[in-house]
């Protein structure tokens, strides 16, 4: 170290006893932290005349540690040009007693072992710049705190800085399809190629959900214009967030791809007939306990008599776990069956109710006009005001995947069912599909974008009333970068 600081606080080991080098002329303002290329490149062979003889370490007494401040905090690399580079500090934790006058940076060539400082005498800032730095060359570079009573051990940077040229910074460009969430099969191969730009060539490197990658399962590969990860046979584990980073001296670009892993869902964990009337038949059961990593589309609700055995289907993508199957024929006997449904398809297997629905055959007399009424039955209106059994449930999507919002509604005579968005009829609206079958109600969402976000009301009038439920649906858009 040179100048005042130096001389202040010698240099340990062997400089101590070595002639003091030449001051660097102090040609810039107290505020430039620039360097000119004789200040940082002295001649291997030049030596200066001392101004005095350096005092012998074993005569001259080492200030109190109290009164020298420690080691800057935090030196760190801000920026590396293809002549200079750039770095920042925090002050020290301890200024000592006396305060401090400044800081004095000093950079090495990379092999060498003289230090040559930046700036002559301490200043009071915490960054600087060092310039004139000949292409291709590796520097270290170290900052030390100075005060009245003599210099601070220095904080050195962990590696050395590399002066290269920039032509082309890092960036990435993420496919359009995997802007979204990439799901793919149990068994299917995960092949992703991210294309990048940058000169020279960039580091790339992965994470998966923060983490190193597992290379036992999966391969990359990268050139110097993309990176490929390979995954032979996907499991469920490999589900989660992928991170590509590309770095260049100091620079960086990074990107996420969300890759969800699924498959076929477990079939319901349990079927049961809780009741049976007329040529009705109510069922309910319970969700599977598997659904395959994603979110269930529905259920398949199924009927086979017993003198037949053939299996029919009632309801598709049934969305309630409870049901009521109608029109069934006297005198038979029926089991139903209910498979799970996810975007895979339906459950390998279904779950099956364990006892029979008996449908009782009953003697009816014939009326005048020839149509058949129970006898000692009093004539029943079973007009009612449309209410909802089974309301809206909140939703969240995934954006490009078509979503169904679903609810039952009751209602005598059959109500007209209405859809509105954030209180806006939506009806004719080719975005949107409503089917509404035995009471129960879809809204089929085409491909929603978080535009399609907000709350969603289903409502249900007839001559004796009307009644209306809400939910809110959020769709959330994959990052992109």
């Amino acid at each position: 170290m040179t100048g005042k600081a130096a001389s202040e606080a010698p240099v340990s080991g062997p400089q101590e006893t070595a002639p003091e080098p030449a001051k660097v002329p102090a040609t810039e303002p107290p505020g430039d932290t620039a360097a000119s290329g004789e200040q940082q490149h002295p001649e291997p062979g030049a030596s200066a005349a001392p101004e005095a003889p350096a005092t012998p370490a074993a005569t001259k007494p080492a200030p109190p540690s109290e009164d020298v401040p420690s080691a800057p905090l935090q030196l760190t690399v801000e920026d590396v040009s293809p002549n200079s580079v750039t770095v920042s500090w925090e002050p020290p934790e301890k200024l000592g007693r006396l305060g401090i006058q400044g800081y004095v940076l000093e950079f090495c060539r990379e092999g060498a072992s003289e230090w040559v400082p930046v700036n002559a005498r301490p200043l009071m800032v915490t960054q600087q710049t060092v310039r004139n730095l000949p292409l291709g060359d590796k520097f270290l570079l170290r900052v030390t705190a100075v005060s009245s009573a003599g210099a601070g051990p220095p904080a050195v940077l962990n590696k050395p800085v590399h002066i290269q040229e920039i032509i082309e910074h890092p960036k990435i460009r993420v496919p359009r399809h995997l802007r979204q969430t990439y799901i793919r099969h149990v068994g299917e191969a995960i092949n992703l190629q991210i294309p990048f730009q940058g000169k020279p060539k960039p580091q790339a490197s992965w994470t998966h959900n923060g983490s190193a990658l597992d290379s036992q399962r999966v391969n990359v590969r990268s050139g110097d214009q993309d990176s490929i990860l390979f995954i032979r046979s996907a499991q469920r584990s490999d589900s989660g967030r992928y991170e590509l980073t590309v770095r260049l001296e100091g620079l960086e670009a990074k990107a996420a791809i969300d890759i969800l892993v699924i498959e076929k869902p477990g079939p319901p964990s349990s079927i049961k007939v809780l009741d049976v009337w007329g040529c009705n038949a109510n069922l309910e059961w319970t969700p599977p306990q598997d659904t395959g990593n994603t979110e269930l589309l529905g259920y398949t609700v199924q009927k086979a008599d017993k003198k037949s055995g053939q299996w029919f289907t009632v309801l598709e993508r049934y969305h309630p776990t409870s049901c009521t199957i109608s029109d069934l024929i006297m005198g038979n006997s029926y089991s139903f069956r209910v498979f799970s449904e996810n975007l895979c398809g339906l459950s390998d297997s279904a779950t099956t109710t364990k006892e029979l629905a008996h449908i009782q055959k009953a003697a009816f007399p014939l009326n005048p006009d020839g149509a058949a009424k129970p006898q000692g039955l009093v004539e029943r209106d079973f007009s009612e005001a449309p209410s909802f059994t089974q309301p809206l449930a909140d939703h969240t999507s995934t954006p490009g995947y078509s979503t169904q919002l679903f609810c039952s509604v009751r209602a005598s005579p059959k109500p007209k069912i209405i859809w509105m968005k954030n209180k806006m009829n939506i009806q004719g609206d080719p975005k949107y599909r409503a089917l509404s079958d035995q009471g129960i109600c879809t809204l089929e969402i085409r491909r929603p974008s978080p535009f399609d976000s907000g709350v969603y009301t289903c409502k249900a009038i007839n001559v004796l009333g009307e009644a209306s439920v809400d939910c809110r649906l959020e769709v959330k858009a994959s990052a992109t970068h």
